[in-house]
């Protein structure tokens, strides 16, 4: 370890090597330079101790060469230290030998080398033998297990890991791991650490940051070659510190390390959920320490900032954080160190030989010691410059005098005076930082030199420098282009923004189509306009948005790219086949093809052909653009001439294989009268003994319009064609064969026929097997809450390019003008028409493409649509159903109360009340819920009322109740006019004046407890009475025997009076026996006794142990028991208990005894409690299923020993056959499967759980109906236990 020697003017470091060496000077007291500057730098020489802290070292050290004359050589040593040395290189004066120099602020070393170099002799270089070519060893390295793309979070600890077989695998020449990340090498290092073996190799991220985001690359790399692999590595940002902050900054680098500043860039983070930054603070901490000290008192709003103020000589780490509207991110990881130096210091050093193997190296100033100015500078000129900022370096003049060198640097701007910058601190390096400056402004600078016997003359003046002016973020980057790489991930392109600004780089946002939760695809920033977004999820189809990111922030979204599902890798399509002739007019023909059995994952969306003559070898193009469709007239054709063609077929993955050649078609032109040849056969509803062919009309019409279509079916491999309607031509371009054999194949052909005759045939079509594929229902329902009519139909097979095609009358639906809809979701695809009407009447189709001809078909007639018309219209205008119109009763004081009651109604329902067509107010009514409180209506009944305090002469009309209940909506109105209106009024009017003259008696009784008073309660009976005489008398009885009070009844005339006594009842003397009681958590003791409270003085007691109120025990009571309930007994629990009721005369005992084998053994209530049968749930209360579907009826059980577990219906016993599974798995798991429902299996089912100690039993209530009923309702039914 070096020593470091403290700075006293001039800066002197002396190496280890001539140190000890020149012991010998130091005590003959050698009065030279260098002997006196040694002396006094012993004196002064101090060493750190930090553990962190050391000086350079040579680990190797450089070896002299001898080479022949125009041969390279290399020198070569490795140093280690920290902070990191520095190494120069010096040449020592009219030697052959080098010495490298290795410094920190800690102390420096060297190591030397000598150089010999040989001349060829003239008259033998001739002879001089070659070197033989160097041949190595081929070594084959083969994966045999590799690391995938990892997804973590910052603070993760990663590995990648890989093992190979080498071949051969030489234990003296093994491969060399390389990772790499970007194309950037790593190595060890306290954020990354490598393992490396026989056949395997490892690297781990301790700590995982965004800044380890990347491609990650293994190679293994031998002489003759290498081998690689690699995978991406995404951090995301951890939790923040505060909800809704943002992530850490990235990529700290320092810039410009000087004397006492350095300039700190880094790159802010995506904020693809988070609010926009506002600013950042700069954190610095010096080495040695974790004292984090802020650089910047307010935030900076760009990703570069100069921090002054630092300590020459001292190593400083740098960290950023980002702030926004939310809080502060967590800090970036904190940079490599960095020392605040003199970057031209190692300029200085010079070496010199003093004999032997002893050398010095010091600098130029300690030897000369001539006292003189120093020279001009030259060569200024600004290297950087920045907003608020511009970095100046300049060459300094030769100078060796002793004296210190320091700069004066000076800036002039439009008024024309030259300022000093630097009055404050002298500069002494040739480079500095002029802060503080305008936004924008031009300026000159110049530089003087000075020491302390002068300073020199300025500078030349620079050129006019001008700051940099604030041009924003970026641009948003242009049109985002997705493609598909594999079926986890996608490629994204995107165009450059047009004004970059100082670009940074990208980041790229993920979404999945249809959402809006938009995730970061990267979470440092990405260089390039191509990204490979990985992890995605296969058949998921996703859309991405790009940001540019400049040192100023983020710019805006681009435009979100086409939405692109994830699939597998495209591959180029197979071949076309089955060309054939359409038509042809001696000119040009007319061709068909089919399309190629595999489309490579994309579609086929393009085509080109090519021709020949027959008996040629060479083909010719025949179209330059693409062909989009399978139909193409060939055009400029000899007549006469017999052609050949062949097909290609483009997808994005690119140009498939060609098709075979066609047969040789003669140009001649076609004249017969009869029809071309149909083409495009197509298959749908293909059933065991059916199937439905559609095709398209002739290209050539032949001599009159095509009047119909003949369908011919073949066995394949038979020649034997029959026609499937030979009776009558059909007109439109499908048909139904029937008659098939299930499971056979079959070819089929088209003929078209006109007045004519019957033309050519269409070319045989692929086999067709006719067997039907499960699940190929279509249903067509209206929907309950719309109204609509919906086909629905669920495709038993799908795959990821499948799609729905729909028709009506074998005709693709391409008009929605009338809003019919076509919704598919996964692998259901439905048809809805929203307005329907008498036009929708017809055959619907639906087909999936790329299946094995899965399709459906429904019809719908006349009288089902009427039906179903009917059915829509009643969903879109519901009415409120009414059990009782509207009527009126009437209440005391005259009081009119008018009532209606619904079949049903919810909490949301609202109404309003008429009469005589005009509204009543909250003043005109007060409404009631039948003694519910203050609601306006009583959802349980569905009864609404409306009291009218004052029915007069005046209420004579018409009385009317709107009622509304979502879309629902009811009226009922009541007429009261004439007869019927006077008869109402008498009644009220009777009712009023009756109860103005004679009030009802109202009377109650009232008991009143007192606090008990020794052991006993008081008890006060006190009647309420009105409207009583003076004659009145009351008399007080107890158990029909009548009790005189203390003293008479007060009874004044027409007065309200109270009347009562007082009595004593001690509860002790009433208590009855102990009972027991079992609960569903453990055993209860009941005493039974006229009142109870819990002030009374009762104490429970366990054999003469007083019990009181714990987690195991709780003691309570009702207010006609007592009592006292023992939580999960166990055996412990066994034995007497006592209640004792105390009161100021007696004590009162009850026992009851929890042993032996009497009916009361606590053994029993154990197992009662704890082992019975018991049904954990599971079950439903009701079932609705539609017949012929699959029931199961599934529930957990338990007990000990296991229960028996017995399946009912309607009271009747299920046994096991062909329709009915029962099952007990585990002694746990019990079900009962129903295969193929029917009508006559609806019913209530129970199931019974039993064993010795009992059991439990469950009903449900299952109801069955058929396809395109409506789905009944059914009452749930209670849980029993036995």
């Amino acid at each position: 370890m070096m020593d470091a020697l403290p700075d006293h003017g001039s800066t002197g470091r002396l190496s280890l090597a001539w140190l000890s060496s020149l012991k010998w000077v130091l005590k003959k007291n050698v009065k030279c330079p260098f002997c006196l500057q040694v002396r006094k730098k012993m004196v002064e020489k101090y060493v750190r101790e930090e553990s962190m802290i050391r000086g350079p070292k040579f680990l190797t050290t450089l070896r002299s060469h001898t080479v022949w004359e125009h041969t390279p050589v290399n020198l070569y040593c490795t140093v280690e230290g920290y902070p990191t040395p520095f190494v120069k290189w010096c040449e020592t004066d009219d030697t052959a030998q080098y010495t490298a120099v290795a410094s920190n602020i800690h102390g420096q070393v060297s190591t030397q080398a000598s150089v010999i170099v040989k001349i060829y002799p003239v008259l033998l270089s001739s002879a001089v033998p070659m070197l033989p070519e160097i041949k190595y060893t081929k070594i084959n390295i083969t994966f045999l297990e590799t690391f995938g793309s990892v997804f973590g979070t910052e603070g993760d600890t990663v590995t990648l890991a890989a093992t190979m077989n080498i071949s051969p695998n030489l234990a003296n020449l093994q491969p060399e791991a390389q990772w790499f990340r970007d194309d950037h090498r790593l190595s060890d290092s306290k954020w990354v650490k490598i393992e490396s073996g026989r056949g395997e190799t490892k690297l781990t991220l301790p700590h995982l940051n965004k800044d380890d985001e990347g491609v990650y690359t293994l190679r293994m790399v031998t002489k003759g070659g290498d081998a690689a692999h690699s995978a991406f590595v995404s951090c995301a940002d951890g939790p923040p510190p505060v909800p809704g902050s943002p992530g850490a900054p990235m990529d700290i680098k320092i810039h410009d390390a000087n004397r006492d500043y350095v300039i700190v860039s880094w790159k802010p983070p995506n904020t693809t959920t988070e609010g926009p930054i506002i600013g950042y603070f700069v954190d610095r901490c010096e080495t040695g320490t974790e004292n984090w000290v802020q650089c910047n008192d307010s935030p900076i709003k760009i990703c570069k900032y100069p921090v002054p103020g630092l300590f020459e000589g001292h190593s400083y780490y740098f960290r950023v954080r980002a702030i926004n509207s939310k809080g502060i991110s967590k800090p970036s990881r904190m940079s490599d160190p960095i020392a605040a130096l003199d970057p031209t210091e190692f300029e200085r050093l010079h070496a010199i030989k003093l004999g032997g193997k002893l050398d010095v190296v010091t600098y130029y100033d300690d030897v000369e010691d001539e006292k003189k100015v120093p020279g001009t500078p030259s060569k200024l000129h600004a290297p950087e410059t920045d907003r608020t900022y511009v970095v100046l370096s300049w060459k300094p003049a030769p100078y060796h005098g002793r004296a210190p060198v320091w700069y004066y640097i000076e800036k002039v701007a439009e008024t024309g005076a030259w300022q000093r910058v630097n009055t404050q601190v002298p500069v002494r390096s040739p480079r500095y930082a002029v802060f503080d400056l305008a936004e924008g402004k031009q300026y000159l600078f110049r530089v003087l030199a000075a020491n302390m016997y002068g300073s020199s003359e300025a500078s030349e003046p620079t050129e006019p420098i001008q700051t940099q002016e604030l041009r924003g973020v970026p641009s948003a980057p242009g049109q985002v282009v997705a493609t598909r790489q594999t079926d986890t991930s996608l490629v994204i392109q995107w165009a450059e923004p047009k004004e970059p600004n100082n670009l940074i780089g990208y980041y790229i946002d993920v979404c999945v189509k249809g959402s809006k939760d938009w995730d970061s695809a990267n979470h440092k920033p990405h260089k390039s306009n191509k990204f490979v977004v990985q992890g995605l999820t296969t058949g998921e189809t996703y859309v991405f948005r790009v940001q540019a990111i400049n040192e100023l922030g983020l710019s805006d979204e681009s435009q979100e790219s086409s939405p692109l599902s994830v699939k597998a890798a495209l591959t180029i399509p197979s071949a076309p086949y089955d060309i054939a002739l359409l038509a042809c007019d001696g000119e040009s023909m007319v061709l068909n093809w089919k399309r190629p059995v595999h489309s490579g994952g994309s579609p086929v969306a393009e085509y080109y052909i090519n021709k020949r003559r027959h008996g040629e070898h060479t083909w010719r193009e025949v179209n330059i653009p693409p062909i989009k469709e399978r139909l193409f007239k060939v055009e400029h054709l000899s007549a006469g001439a017999v052609y050949e063609f062949m097909v290609y077929g483009g997808s994005l993955a690119g140009l498939g294989a060609p098709s075979a050649p066609s047969k040789a078609f003669h140009c001649d032109a076609w004249t017969m009268p009869e029809p071309g040849p149909a083409y495009d056969m197509t298959f749908c509803e293909i059933r065991d003994d059916s199937v439905v062919v559609e095709w398209k009309a002739p290209i050539y019409t032949g001599a009159s319009p095509i009047t119909g279509y003949f369908v011919d079916f073949a066995k394949k491999g038979s020649d034997e064609w029959h026609c499937s309607n030979e009776s009558h031509a059909v007109s439109h371009r499908y048909h139904k064969v029937t008659g098939l054999e299930a499971g056979v194949s079959y070819v089929f052909r088209v003929r078209a026929a006109n007045s004519e005759g019957a033309g050519k045939p269409s070319l045989a079509s692929n086999p067709v097997v006719a067997k039907a594929v499960e699940g190929t229902e279509m249903t067509c329902t209206v929907d309950k809450e719309s109204g609509d009519i919906i086909l629905s139909f669920e495709s038993c097979q799908i795959t990821e390019s499948s799609h729905f095609v729909w028709k009506k009358f074998y005709k693709e639906i391409t008009d929605f003008s009338k809003e019919i809809v076509i919704k598919t979701e996964g692998s259901t695809s439905k048809l809805i028409f929203k307005h329907p009407d008498q036009g929708d009447v017809g055959c619907f189709s639906v087909s999936v493409t790329n299946t094995d001809g899965v399709s459906a078909s429904h019809e719908i007639h006349a009288e089902e649509l009427e039906k179903m018309l009917a059915k829509s219209y009643g969903i879109r205008h519901p009415v409120i159903p009414l059990k009782t119109q509207l009527a009126y009763k009437i209440l005391e004081r005259g009081r009119m109360c008018f009532w209606l009651q619904a079949e049903h109604i919810s909490s949301a329902v609202t109404y309003k009340f008429f009469a005589n067509n005009k509204e009543l107010s909250a003043n005109d009514v007060r409404c009631t819920t039948s003694g519910q409180g203050p609601r306006s209506h009583n959802v349980g009944t569905g009864i609404i009322e409306f009291v009218l305090d004052h029915f007069t002469e005046d209420s004579e009309g018409t009385f009317t109740v709107q009622i509304e209940d979502g879309k629902a909506r009811g009226q009922s109105s009541l007429v009261l006019i004439g007869d019927d209106f006077k008869a109402a009024l008498a009644d009220a009017e009777h009712q009023r004046s009756e109860y103005i003259r004679v009030k009802e008696v109202q009377s109650c009784l009232f008991v009143w407890a007192g606090p008990p008073l020794c052991g006993s309660r008081v008890y006060c009976f006190i009647m309420q009475v009105d409207n009583l005489k003076k004659e009145t008398a009351l008399h007080w009885f107890k158990d029909d025997v009548e009790i005189t009070p203390e003293g008479p009844a007060n009874l004044a005339s027409g007065a309200c009076k109270t009347h009562g006594f007082y009595f004593f009842l001690s509860p002790g003397s009433s208590a009855a026996e102990l009972a027991i009681h079992c609960t569903a958590t453990g055993i209860q003791l009941h005493c039974h006794m006229k009142y109870y409270t819990e002030e009374m003085k009762i104490h429970w007691l366990h054999a003469e142990s007083k019990l009181s109120h714990s987690e195991k025990v709780h003691i309570g009571g009702t207010p006609a028991m007592a009592i006292m309930e023992i939580l999960e007994p166990t055996e412990k629990d066994k034995g007497l208990y006592h209640i004792q009721i105390i009161d100021t005369e007696n004590t009162y005992s009850r026992t009851i005894d929890l042993s032996g084998d009497g009916k009361q053994f606590c053994d029993y209530m154990i197992s009662t409690f704890l082992d019975r049968g018991k049904v954990l749930g599971g079950l439903p209360d009701v079932v609705t299923i539609m017949e012929k579907k699959t029931l199961s009826l599934t529930c957990t059980v338990c007990g000990d020993p296991k229960p028996q577990v017995t399946w009912f219906k309607n009271g009747a016993e299920v046994y096991p056959d062909d329709q009915y599974l029962v099952s007990l798995e585990s002694g746990k798991f019990a079900s009962l499967t129903i295969k193929g429902v029917t009508l006559e299996n609806s019913g209530r089912y129970t199931m019974t759980v039993q064993n010795k100690y009992g059991g439990e039993s469950v009903d449900i209530v299952v109801s069955i109906y058929k396809h395109g009923d409506t789905i009944p309702q059914a009452k749930p039914t209670c849980w029993t236990s036995t």
